[in-house]
């Protein structure tokens, strides 16, 4: 269906869409001394700002935020993960393993959900364990650096078990 076509459904979507950018603030951070970002879902409504900061993938861990628009030459990975600590044990390993390989291979890459606080910070600092062979306390504390963190208990338990750390 093109936009024009959609008529309510589209109108709906963006009032939506509308609300739920003003909401959620950018608030993209780099990692200090990782080619790696903390970020929520309105970081990835700015394309511009990931390019400009030369960001070449994209991990989303969101459950039910909507897809992002973003760049065709991006590289873009969706986990959909949940803060309750129900996650398949493959899904949250696969997740932190594809954060740990584009660390290793030094890809500049933005983990994000929707607000950039449990989910994204969780998984970054599993993955920087994984890369670097840190304790996952070492790399949650490197990750959160000076920036806000909110971990979910139940999420953090299941990293720990499901990366074996």
């Amino acid at each position: 269906m093109a936009p024009s076509d959609c008529g309510n459904t589209c109108q709906i979507y963006n009032q939506w869409n509308s609300t739920i950018s003003m909401k959620v603030e950018q608030s993209m951070r780099k990692v200090n001394g990782y080619a790696l970002w903390i970020g929520n879902a309105g970081d990835l409504r700015d394309a511009r700002t990931l390019l400009t900061n030369e960001i070449e993938a994209v991990i989303e861990l969101g459950d039910s935020e909507p897809f992002a628009v973003l760049p065709r030459e991006l590289i873009r990975c969706r986990f959909p993960l949940s803060d309750g600590g129900d996650n398949p044990a493959w899904l949250l390993r696969l997740a932190t393993e594809s954060v740990a390989a584009m660390i290793r291979a030094k890809v500049p890459v933005i983990v994000c959900c929707s607000a950039g606080m449990s989910r994204s910070v969780s998984v970054a600092a599993g993955a920087l364990a994984l890369a670097d062979g840190h304790t996952l306390t070492e790399s949650l504390s490197v990750v959160v650096g000076n920036g806000p963190a909110d971990i979910s208990p139940g999420l953090w338990a299941q990293l720990e078990s499901a990366l074996g750390l």
